[in-house]
């Protein structure tokens, strides 16, 4: 430890504010003493801030693996990415990074095998700010919609340009945050999603209130034609696509990230696009359904609904505008649900040079991934594709005007992001891309792992340690996430490996409220369920100790956003499990958190603090609302960033000083830091901001669990 004195902890002060909540029937009363902190623009937040950030400078010093953690980042971080490409005729789209870029680029690959840069956001922005959002190409190749957002804002801005010449035609569109584009034949219009003007809407709307419009390519934005939206929630997000052959429009609509969705159907033959008449085929049920026809003419449901694990059934989408809601006990299952096995996807091979059809299904068991494949009229099973190792396949891409090849993207723990290539005619399977660079990948050991719940539930774990077999007990990181659904699934990571290679061991928990056993896994951790998912993950500590791999001691957990939120918990409701704690972007005050960013869009996952009962709920794991002074809390570090427009940093700055002033640990010994960036969001980022980030947050943790790397100095370059 260094000898200097630290600065000391920035005081924040401590309001006397109780609130009865909620409003409209007070059961609840509800503390709020670090209110003031949510005001980033204030001159208090802001003195407070910077006290914070000598605190973090003083403490980050003494990290003596930070430059180690750094370089060997920047190293495995060189490998690159590459992805499945997406096929327009014999044109190709994708995206690649290599070793010194700092975003990945677009690129297109002609038809003669000529290789140009399409967007590369680098070049448009050399600071570095500027992100690419999201892309799609016409139906024919011709024109590429593309979604560009600054400083991490995530505020899309559409625009369109001109494959054959990279000029762009058309834009920019703003407003156009997480829009899809559904391209129309011919590529003279789309459909897309954008928000109201914000003009005349309240300050805490101005983020909702989004709407399906049809816009034709070279006119004014101010000129499209509202489709559809008009009247329904203000928090729904809305799904468009159009059919290969322009017939079919497909509109999908959930209120906020709530996991079931409304669902229409409209014939635009003959009909008038901007009026289209879109007929239910699922309204009001508790379900996740989309609806794709194909190119056999058969209207393809991939749904959740009667079937938790996924299922794939089929339809006449001519029938399904006749029938309604009323008509999915009519549709014909090709894919039942598994009895272990998620459903994640499909595709159909129907290329002239098959003898017949084929359907490809990926699909997620216990969180690793495997391909099938299956007669594509009766889906019955025929084989299945191998794979290189236990590993994630996504990305799923074959060419929309029909064919006999199929693109996967793969990875796994020590295999950088690679695309395989499958041939439904021979049957092989083939690399067809790997990672752009040569990177050195230490030899790791990886398995999974089975351990028990407070409630006697089943939980998997992936346990990632030194090749050899390792002396125990040693340093070790806990991750989860447990949340929205969402899986964590093995996949290249330069942090895990890095900490891994420095003789750690990293464990990464597949909780309850994530989607590793499909949406009846993630409903056991949602709403009034959510201690689930911190009684798994307090779980996984314990079975971690027991097991002889790690100690309280030696032992730090992770997460970011929901993961944030995670170990918020963790931290406030078992502190002694734990020795430090790297806390990202998270969420922290359910109290308020539907007040800030785009909170309101959670409260079917989370609840509302508008109800009373699920205010109850809200308040049994709150984390600023269960901090008790006079506890010995964990070392822990929070990282935020101040263009993050989803989750706000004023959680961790509540948190942060709650911690600080209730602490007993010793202030040097188990210090509270908050790091944060300017100029950088929730979502993607330049390369050498991840690096110092991930070099930060393992260093933070080797500091506090006694991880050390033989010739590893002091920090520099802080």
């Amino acid at each position: 430890m260094a000898t200097e004195p630290h600065p000391s902890v920035p005081a924040a002060r401590r309001l006397d504010l109780v609130e009865r909540l909620p409003a409209e029937a007070p059961t609840h009363d509800v503390a709020d003493p670090y209110r003031w902190l949510e005001d980033a623009a204030s001159d208090e937040t802001a003195a407070w801030l910077q006290g914070q950030d000598a605190l973090l400078a003083a403490h980050r010093g003494e990290w003596a693996t930070r430059g180690h953690f750094r370089d060997r980042v920047q190293q495995l971080l060189g490998a690159g990415v590459v992805s499945a490409p997406t096929w327009r005729g014999e044109r190709q789209f994708l995206v690649r990074r290599v070793a010194g870029q700092e975003h990945a680029v677009l690129l297109t690959v002609d038809p003669d095998g000529t290789e140009r840069v399409l967007v590369d956001p680098a070049a448009l922005d050399p600071a570095g700010l500027t992100t690419l959002d999201a892309w799609q190409p016409s139906k024919e190749g011709h024109l590429l919609a593309y979604q560009l957002s600054e400083g991490g804002r995530e505020e899309s801005v559409l625009r369109v340009l001109d494959v054959a010449t990279g000029e762009v035609v058309d834009g920019p569109i703003d407003r156009a945050r997480y829009s899809p584009v559904a391209w129309l034949p011919g590529g003279e219009a789309f459909y897309y999603v954008r928000r109201l003007d914000p003009a005349g809407l309240p300050e805490s709307e101005q983020q909702y209130h989004r709407r399906v419009w049809l816009h034709r390519v070279g006119t004014d934005p101010a000129s499209d034609e509202l489709v559809f939206g008009e009247g329904l929630v203000k928090t729904n997000y809305y799904g468009v696509s159009v059919s290969m052959d322009g017939r079919w429009l497909v509109v999908s609509a959930a209120d906020g990230t709530a996991p079931r969705n409304d669902l229409w159907l409209a014939d635009l033959q003959g009909g008038d696009l901007a009026h289209p008449d879109l007929r239910v085929v699922q309204q009001g049920v508790d379900a996740q359904t989309g609806v794709h026809v194909g190119r056999d003419g058969r209207a393809y449901l991939f749904t959740d609904r009667d079937a938790p694990r996924g299922r794939l059934a089929v339809a006449d989408p001519v029938a399904l505008l006749t029938a309604g809601d009323a008509g999915a006990s009519s549709w014909t299952d090709l894919l039942p649900e598994s009895d272990e096995a998620v459903l994640d996807g499909w595709a159909l091979l129907d290329g002239a040079e098959l003898d017949e059809p084929v359907l490809v299904a990926a699909w997620t068991r216990h969180a690793v991934g495997e391909i099938t494949l299956h007669d594509a009229r009766t889906g019955t099973r025929t084989g299945e594709v191998p794979l290189p190792g236990v590993g994630s396949v996504g990305g799923l891409s074959e060419r929309p005007e029909g064919g006999h090849e199929l693109w996967v993207g793969y990875t796994d723990q020590v295999t950088p992001s690679s695309v395989l290539k499958f041939d439904a005619r021979t049957g092989e399977t083939t690399t067809w891309a790997t990672a752009p660079g040569a990177v050195e990948v230490p030899q790791v050991h990886t398995q999974q792992v089975v351990y028990t719940s407070a409630d006697g539930t089943e939980v998997r774990m992936l346990v990632v340690s030194p090749a050899e077999a390792p002396d125990r007990p040693r340093p070790t990181v806990l991750y989860g996430y447990g949340g929205f659904g969402a899986s964590m699934t093995p996949g290249y990571s330069a942090g895990v490996l890095a900490w891994v290679e420095a003789g750690g061991v990293y464990a990464i928990a597949n909780l309850r409220g994530g989607g590793e056993e499909g949406e009846g896994w993630h409903r056991d951790g949602m709403l009034a369920n959510k201690q689930h998912v911190y009684d798994d993950f307090h779980a996984a500590a314990e079975w971690l100790t027991a097991e002889g791999w790690t100690t309280p001691q030696q032992l730090s957990i992770s997460g970011g956003s929901n993961g944030g939120l995670l170990v918020g918990a963790a931290l406030t409701q078992r502190p002694e499990l734990f020795a430090a704690v790297v806390c990202s972007a998270p969420l922290l005050d359910m109290v308020r958190y539907e007040l800030f960013g785009l909170g309101a869009t959670w409260a079917s996952e989370y609840g509302t603090a508008a109800d009373p009962e699920q205010l109850g709920w809200l308040l049994g794991y709150s984390p600023v609302h269960r901090v008790v002074e006079g506890t010995a809390y964990p070392a822990v570090l929070f990282t935020v960033f101040d263009g993050d427009t989803r989750v706000d940093p004023m959680h961790a700055r509540k948190l942060a000083a709650a911690l600080q002033h209730a602490t007993t640990s010793d202030p040097r010994e188990r210090p509270v830091l908050l790091r944060r960036e300017a100029d950088v969001g929730h979502g993607g980022r330049a390369l050498s901001r991840s690096v110092e980030l991930t070099a930060d947050s393992l260093s933070f943790a080797a500091h506090h669990t006694g991880l050390t790397v033989p010739g590893a100095g002091a920090a520099t370059g802080v």
